[in-house]
C-alpha cells in the first residue's frame, strides 16, 4: 500500500516538472518569436528609408546660428620693454626702468571693419610715473570698392618708415634726433581720418595715403589750433620686387598744419629702404638699408621762415640666425634755427631669441656746434606674451 502511494506521488512530481519544462520552451519561444519580429520590423523600416529619394526624406531641422568665440575674444597682446640707460652729461648717468608696457586688442568686428586699440602704460622720464594712455585706437573698414581703405580713430600717421612703427619694432632704442626734431619722441600720433588708396598699377605696387587730423599730437612742428586749422598730409609708396632676394621702397610725404606761432608748418619727406634677403639662406643672412630725409618750412610768429633739413640713414646686417647688427648716422638742423646742426653715430647689437622675445645694447655719439659732444648707452629687453600681430614690411 505504502509501495503504491509512493509511485503515485514520484509520477505526479515527474509530470509537474514535465509541465513547467515545457511551460519554459514556450515562453522563450515567444519570447524569440516577438523579438525576431519586432527586429523584422525595424529592419524593413530601415531598407525603405533607404530606398526612398533624398526628397522623399524629412530634412533635419537647421542647426542654430551661434557667433565664433573669437568675437568676442579679441586677439590680446602684452609687450614689455625694460631698459637701461647711460650718459655721460648731468649728474645722474645711469638709470633703470620699465619703459613701457604696452596692451594690443585687436579683432574683426564683423566682415566690414576690423579693430585695433593699444593702450600704453608710459613712464614719464622727469617723475618716473607712470600713466595710462591710448597709444592707437582705430577702426579700419575690409570691403570698400575700388580697392579703397578708410580708418577713423587715433593713429600713428603715414610719414616715411619710422613714424607708422611703434618703437619696440624698431632695429635701435633711441629715435634719428632729426626725427625727434619734427615729430618729438612720441612720433606724429593723432585723432583723424585716413583714406587709402591701392593705385591700379601692374607693374609694381603703388599706394596713396591721405590723411586729416586734429592736431592733438605732441610734435613740435605743430600745434592744435584754437580755429578750425587741421593738419593734412599725404603719401605715396612706391614698393618694386627687383629680384627673388631683394626688394626697393621709395616713398613720399607731404604736411601742412598750424604751429605753435598760430601760423602754418610745411615737411616734405622722402624715405628709401632697400633689403636683400636670399631665397636659399633667409634664415642666416639679410640686409637693410633705410634712409629718411626732411625739409621743414617754419612760419614763425615774427612773420618770417625758417628753413631747416633733417636725415638719417641706417644699415643693419644679419650676422647669423638671431644675431643683427645696426649702424647709424644723423643729421640735423633745429627747425627754429638751422644754424645749430648736430650729427651722432650709432651701432646696435640685437639678440632676436623668437619672435616673442629680443635684447639689444646700442651705443650713440652726439657733437653739434651748440653743445659739447657727449656719449650715451642703452640696453634694452623686449617680451611679449599672448598674440603678438605680424608688423608691417
Amino acid at each position: 500500500m505504502i509501495s503504491f502511494r509512493m509511485k503515485i506521488k514520484t509520477i505526479l512530481i515527474n509530470l509537474f516538472l514535465l509541465q513547467a519544462l515545457l511551460i519554459s520552451i514556450t515562453s522563450v519561444a515567444q519570447v524569440h518569436k516577438d523579438s525576431t519580429a519586432v527586429d523584422s520590423a525595424l529592419l524593413k523600416q530601415v531598407e525603405q528609408q533607404m530606398q526612398a529619394s533624398p526628397s522623399d526624406q524629412p530634412s533635419p531641422a537647421p542647426a542654430p546660428q551661434q557667433r565664433s568665440g573669437l568675437t568676442f575674444n579679441p586677439d590680446i597682446g602684452v609687450i614689455g620693454d625694460f631698459q637701461g640707460s647711460y650718459i655721460s652729461r648731468g649728474k645722474r648717468n645711469v638709470d633703470l626702468y620699465l619703459n613701457e608696457t604696452e596692451v594690443s586688442l585687436q579683432a574683426t568686428v564683423d566682415p566690414y571693419i576690423r579693430a585695433d586699440f593699444f593702450l600704453s602704460f608710459g613712464r614719464d622720464p622727469e617723475t618716473g610715473k607712470y600713466s595710462a594712455t591710448v597709444e592707437e585706437g582705430y577702426l579700419t573698414t575690409l570691403s570698400l570698392p575700388a580697392k579703397l581703405q578708410l580708418k577713423v580713430g587715433k593713429f600713428r600717421e603715414a610719414v616715411g618708415r619710422i613714424n607708422p612703427t611703434h618703437p619696440h619694432a624698431l632695429p635701435f632704442i633711441d629715435l634719428p634726433n632729426a626725427y625727434v626734431n619734427l615729430f618729438g619722441d612720441e612720433g606724429l600720433n593723432d585723432e583723424g581720418v585716413s583714406l587709402s588708396w591701392l593705385l591700379p598699377n601692374k607693374a609694381f605696387y603703388q599706394e596713396l595715403v591721405f590723411q586729416t587730423t586734429s592736431g592733438f599730437s605732441q610734435s613740435p612742428a605743430f600745434a592744435r589750433s584754437e580755429g578750425n586749422h587741421l593738419v593734412y598730409l599725404a603719401h605715396l609708396k612706391n614698393f618694386f620686387t627687383l629680384s627673388d632676394n631683394a626688394t626697393l621702397e621709395l616713398g613720399l610725404t607731404g604736411i601742412s598744419g598750424p604751429n605753435d606761432s598760430a601760423r602754418i608748418t610745411d615737411i616734405a619727406a622722402a624715405d628709401l629702404t632697400y633689403k636683400w634677403k636670399p631665397v636659399q639662406m633667409n634664415t642666416y643672412r639679410s640686409v637693410t638699408f633705410q634712409s629718411e630725409l626732411y625739409y621743414s618750412h617754419n612760419n614763425n610768429a615774427l612773420n618770417s621762415s625758417v628753413n631747416s633739413l633733417g636725415l638719417y640713414s641706417f644699415v643693419q646686417y644679419q650676422l647669423a640666425k638671431r644675431w643683427f647688427l645696426t649702424g647709424r648716422y644723423d643729421y640735423a638742423q633745429k627747425p627754429y634755427d638751422k644754424s645749430i646742426t648736430e650729427q651722432a653715430y650709432s651701432l646696435t647689437a640685437g639678440w632676436y631669441a623668437t619672435e616673442f622675445s629680443k635684447m639689444e645694447v646700442e651705443g650713440k655719439t652726439t657733437d653739434g656746434n651748440g653743445e659739447a659732444r657727449f656719449y650715451q648707452a642703452w640696453i634694452r629687453w623686449i617680451f611679449v606674451i599672448g598674440a603678438h600681430g605680424a608688423h608691417q614690411y
